[in-house]
């Protein structure tokens, strides 16, 4: 990796909660640890509808950033949940805002050379999460947040995931074309010491996953080091093959 910090900062007004429980997939409960409300209830949205295993237990401290929009019904964000003393990052939509941070900062090798970058590009049927191109050709990016780590081995997903089956499919029959591609995995765990998919939870996305890269399709682990400022982009992990 590039010696250059590539780091995403938590807004301002972040606030400690005491997490209670995650209800109606998209709204978390929590008590307040700070702020003039402390020990009152506190409502915050999660775009992570994710087993989050280990991390949803009743009393794990969370970090809760304020909505940029405040007239949005639900004031906060669940950004990040404690397990073992450390930070993990739990917002699905990080690892999109760390790949174009990161090229902007020029802290990602795999992404040099590429002078236009364009969020959410649609390919097919659906989108996919970049589309980069200049003098070194196209480069499609799909983007994954990964919160499980099983025996030192950094694992996604923590679920079955139709959509990310659909994606590995999207990204073949891209790569079959000649065009590059890739899965950009940002582990927000430190933890995790290699990469690998989860074939206990979902083994069709396992099975696709290893073929994708039989076909080309290049996969990028990173770890993400996450504390009460924000989070900051790490080393490059080694991907288990069978």
């Amino acid at each position: 990796m590039s010696e250059t910090i590539c780091k995403i900062t938590f807004p301002e007004r972040c606030r400690t909660a005491s997490f209670i429980r995650r209800y109606k997939r998209f709204t978390v409960e929590a008590t307040a640890l700070d702020g003039p409300d402390k020990g009152e209830l506190i409502l915050a949205h999660t775009n992570n509808t994710g087993a989050m295993l280990g991390l949803l237990r009743p009393g794990t401290q969370a970090l809760l950033s304020p909505a940029a929009n405040p007239k949005r019904k639900l004031k906060y964000t669940l950004e990040a949940l404690t397990l073992a003393g450390n930070l993990v990052g739990v917002n699905t939509l990080t690892p999109n805002r760390m790949l174009y941070q990161a090229w902007q900062d020029g802290a990602l090798p795999e992404l040099a050379g590429y002078e236009n970058f364009k969020k959410e590009a649609k390919v097919g049927q659906s989108r996919l999460d970049a589309y980069l191109c200049g003098d070194k050709g196209e480069l499609w990016v799909e983007c994954k947040n990964v919160t499980m780590v099983e025996d030192d081995i950094a694992c996604f997903p923590d679920a079955v995931t139709e959509r990310g089956q659909k994606h590995l499919r999207e990204l073949m029959t891209l790569a079959e074309t000649g065009v590059r591609v890739a899965l950009f995995f940002l582990i927000q765990r430190p933890d995790g010491h290699c990469f690998a998919p989860a074939d206990v939870v979902d083994p069709a996305y396992a099975e696709l996953f290893y073929e994708a890269l039989d076909k080309g399709v290049e996969a990028w682990p990173y770890v993400a080091h996450v504390d009460e400022t924000g989070i900051t982009l790490g080393e490059k992990l080694s991907v288990v093959r069978p």
